[in-house]
């Protein structure tokens, strides 16, 4: 069977920035998703458009073919009150270099990077941790089905009635998806699974 429209499709994968593996999963755990919902990153959806169990894929995919280019409007300053708990300053978290998850406007999480802290301020940066990086990706389709009515309506993990949209992350850590937000399954890396 095909990839296409409306097909459960399992894949195996390994993410390369920079020549540095930043995200894998394996045979044993793969990342599964519905073809078509605008789970995965449009390009690499693309690409594996049309194979079949067995294939393999190799794709590159530039900035602008990934998350974007870092946004510079998104390095924004908070004052140190945004982060307090029960009025006490957390400064075990407010270290540079610690993802701290924050809330947008419309209640989703985004994941904010520490780069500096001053005596009354907090810079973060809101991009997508892979802003700005050329995605390597290398794997292999596994499975493909059809997906159930069940499925197409809720989605794989219940993504699409909590409206996450992030497909089947399986292995060790985020995946950033939802504009920044996380799948809520696992991933074997640091992020970049190929789901937005």
């Amino acid at each position: 069977m095909k990839i296409e429209a409306n097909k459960v499709v399992e894949f195996s994968y390994e993410l390369e920035v920079d020549g540095q593996v930043v995200d894998r999963t394996t045979k044993e755990r793969p990342l599964d998703y519905i073809h078509g919902t605008g789970s995965l990153l449009p390009k690499l959806e693309a690409h594996i458009e049309g194979m079949e169990p067995g294939a393999t894929f190799d794709v590159t995919l530039s900035p602008a073919d990934g998350y974007g280019e870092v946004d510079p409007s998104r390095i924004i300053d908070l004052p140190k009150a945004a982060f307090e708990v029960n009025g006490e300053v957390r400064e075990d978290l407010l270290v540079p270099g610690n993802t701290i998850p924050m809330m947008n406007s419309m209640g989703g999480v985004i994941p904010g990077v520490v780069l500096e802290v001053s005596e009354d301020s907090v810079k973060m940066d809101l991009n997508h941790q892979m802003a700005g990086k050329t995605l390597h990706f290398t794997g292999e389709v596994l499975s493909v089905r059809e997906a159930t009515e069940k499925e197409l309506t809720e989605g794989l993990h219940g993504e699409f009635v909590h409206s996450c949209g992030c497909g089947g992350c399986h292995g060790g850590s985020d995946c950033g998806g939802c504009e920044g937000g996380h799948c809520g399954e696992e991933h074997d890396g640091d992020c970049g699974c190929g789901c937005h």
